[in-house]
């Protein structure tokens, strides 16, 4: 279990916790950090335009996929770590 403020980026935490989620260039363009959402994409921000384009690229017809860099958590989310490259 993971806790933090709605104000946090997630691959900040995730860094300080020594985290297997890797981050390549914390922009959203390499899709690096790429995780499934298993539960609570309620409680994410909407994929800006840029994010959604590097989804079409590297996570093209898997709708729970998102970029874990881009990531500021609202709420309790389950994530599964896949990455890319």
């Amino acid at each position: 279990m993971l806790s933090m403020s709605p104000q946090d980026a997630l691959s900040e935490v995730l860094d300080v916790l020594n985290s297997p989620v890797l981050f390549g260039c914390r922009t959203g363009i390499c899709a690096t950090c790429l995780v499934r959402v298993h539960a609570g994409m309620e409680n994410l921000p909407p994929a800006d335009e840029n994010e959604q384009e590097v989804l079409e690229i590297y996570a093209e017809d898997q709708p729970d996929c998102r970029l874990a860099c881009q990531l500021k958590l609202r709420g309790d989310v389950t994530l599964e770590y896949i990455g890319h490259g």
